[in-house]
């Protein structure tokens, strides 16, 4: 392996060790509207839509949160749901103003859950410091990515 293979495909956990040598995608699910750099109009109804995909099938379900994982509503699958490859997603979402966290979770086909962040935190561990939500330091980070709602509309990320 090279150094990059070794980075990529084993990552190191905070206590120096790799969590496991893997290429397989495993199931993941994000939300790309709203997201970072967008802002919401004032209150009402908005489509929240975004992307799924597992190395080890088709995309099953997906479920979305507007309450940081709370409560969950289906959301729609876009055709053609192909195996091992992206389906978009999309749910309808009455907005009342106030503070939301959108989040996402897939199933596949062969019965894969994309697991909460504190399942990843829980099996991997959590790094001293917070990385920047533009790196890729972990390219098989399949948690969910978390995306804030403030009053004033804006979006941003955050860890939830």
């Amino acid at each position: 392996m090279s150094y990059y293979e070794a980075r990529t495909y084993a990552p190191i956990l905070p206590n120096g060790k790799a969590y496991r040598f893997y290429f397989i995608q495993e199931v993941k699910s994000f939300i790309t509207h709203p997201s970072v750099g967008l802002k919401l109009n004032g209150p009402g109804f908005y489509e929240i839509s975004g992307i799924a995909y597992s190395g080890a099938g088709r995309i099953s379900k997906v479920m979305v949160s507007a309450d940081g994982g709370k409560t969950w509503a289906q959301a729609a699958l876009q055709e053609p749901v192909q195996s091992k490859a992206f389906t978009r997603f999309r749910v309808p979402w009455r907005w009342d103003g106030g503070p939301a966290v959108l989040q996402s979770r897939a199933w596949d086909e062969s019965g894969n859950v994309q697991p909460t962040r504190a399942q990843i935190v829980a099996a991997r561990g959590q790094s001293a410091r917070t990385p920047p939500v533009t790196a890729f330091i972990s390219q098989h980070y399949n948690g969910p990515t978390s995306w804030s709602v403030a009053a004033s509309g804006e979006v941003g990320h955050v860890y939830a």
